[in-house]
C-alpha cells in the first residue's frame, strides 16, 4: 500500500506536465474556468488583499497553466497556438465577467491592455518554451528567467508574510511548489537540480540584499475621489521615497511604488489647477502603509 502511495506521488507530477489530453477543447474549458474563477476572488470582497485577489493582478498563477499547457502539446507550433489562445479568451473573460458588478462597467476593460501585451507575447515565449520538454540543459535555460521571477515572488510575499503572518503565505507556498515541480520534472540530471535549485535561492539573496528599505506597491484612490481629465499629469516632490502614476485619471485613482519611509508632495496638474496631495510611506505594527492627505488646490505655475 505504502509503495503504491509513493509511486503515485511519484507519478502526479509527470502527469500533470505531460500526462494530460491537451486539446482544443480542453484549452477552452480551462479558459473559461480558470477566467471564471479570477472574476470570483477579485469580486468577492472576502479575497480582497489576498493570495487569491493576486491571480487577477500578477503573473504566478497564469505561468503554472501556461507551463501546464506547453508540456503537453506535441510540438512547439501546437505550444504557441494553443497557450496564446488560452490568455485570448480567458484575460477578457476576466473583465466581461466584472462588467455587471463594476461601478464603471465597460470601462473596466481599460485595465485589459496590461493582459493583451503578456497575450500576444506568448506566442513566441510559448513557442520556444515548448522545449522544456526536452528535460535538458536547455530547460534549464527556457526556465531560468522563470525561476528567477518566482524567487522574487517568493522573497517579497515570504518578507509580507513574516511582517504580517498569514499573510501572502499562500502566494510563497505556491510558488515554491511550483519551483519544485519544475526541478523534479524537466531536470532529471542532478547537476540540472542542483543548478535549478540555486537560481531561485540566488535570486531571493539578490533581492533581499539589494532591494530599497521599503519594496511597496499599491493602487490608491485619492481623497475626495477627484475626477481627472486623460491629459493631466503628476509630479513627485521627492521620487526617492514613492514612484506615482495616475491609474485612472477620471476616478482619481493612482499607482505608487515606495522606496522609503517618508513624507513627499504629490501634484496633480489638470486644466490649469494644480491639486496637492501629502504622501506619508509609514510603519504600522511591522506593515508598510501609505497615507494620502489632500493639501489643497491652486492655479498651476508657469
Amino acid at each position: 500500500m505504502e509503495m503504491t502511495e509513493k509511486s503515485m506521488l511519484r507519478r502526479w507530477p509527470e502527469k500533470l506536465y505531460g500526462g494530460l489530453k491537451m486539446s482544443w477543447r480542453s484549452v477552452l474549458l480551462l479558459a473559461l474556468g480558470s477566467a471564471l474563477l479570477t472574476a470570483v476572488f477579485l469580486l468577492m470582497p472576502i479575497f480582497k488583499d489576498s493570495s487569491f485577489e493576486r491571480m487577477g493582478v500578477y503573473l504566478e498563477a497564469w505561468i503554472f497553466l501556461a507551463v501546464v499547457i506547453m508540456a503537453n502539446c506535441k510540438s512547439p507550433r501546437e505550444s504557441a497556438l494553443k497557450t496564446f489562445v488560452f490568455f485570448l479568451v480567458s484575460q477578457p473573460l476576466i473583465y466581461l465577467f466584472q462588467v455587471p458588478f463594476s461601478s464603471v462597467g465597460w470601462q473596466i476593460f481599460r485595465y485589459y491592455r496590461y493582459w493583451f501585451i503578456w497575450t500576444l507575447l506568448t506566442l513566441p515565449m510559448a513557442y520556444i518554451g515548448w522545449y522544456i520538454t526536452k528535460k535538458n540543459w536547455l530547460s534549464v535555460l527556457i526556465f531560468s528567467p522563470v525561476l528567477v521571477f518566482l524567487g522574487h515572488v517568493v522573497y517579497q510575499s515570504g518578507a509580507e508574510c513574516l511582517q504580517s503572518f498569514p499573510h501572502l503565505l499562500i502566494t510563497a507556498l505556491f510558488c515554491i511548489l511550483q519551483i519544485v515541480l519544475y526541478v523534479i520534472v524537466f531536470f532529471p540530471d542532478l547537476r540540472q537540480k542542483i543548478v535549478g535549485v540555486l537560481i531561485p535561492l540566488l535570486a531571493i539573496v539578490f533581492f533581499a540584499v539589494l532591494t530599497p528599505q521599503v519594496d511597496l506597491t499599491s493602487i490608491e484612490p485619492l481623497p475626495g475621489e477627484p475626477s481627472f481629465s486623460a491629459a493631466a499629469t503628476v509630479s513627485v516632490e521627492d521620487a526617492s521615497i514613492a514612484e506615482v502614476q495616475l491609474n485612472a485619471p477620471e476616478e482619481g485613482v493612482v499607482y505608487l511604488y515606495a522606496h522609503k519611509y517618508g513624507v513627499t508632495e504629490l501634484t496633480v496638474t489638470d486644466a490649469g489647477t494644480d491639486y496637492r496631495y501629502s504622501v506619508e510611506v509609514y510603519d504600522e505594527n511591522g506593515v508598510d502603509r501609505i497615507r494620502i492627505m489632500p493639501l489643497g488646490q491652486e492655479p498651476a505655475t508657469k
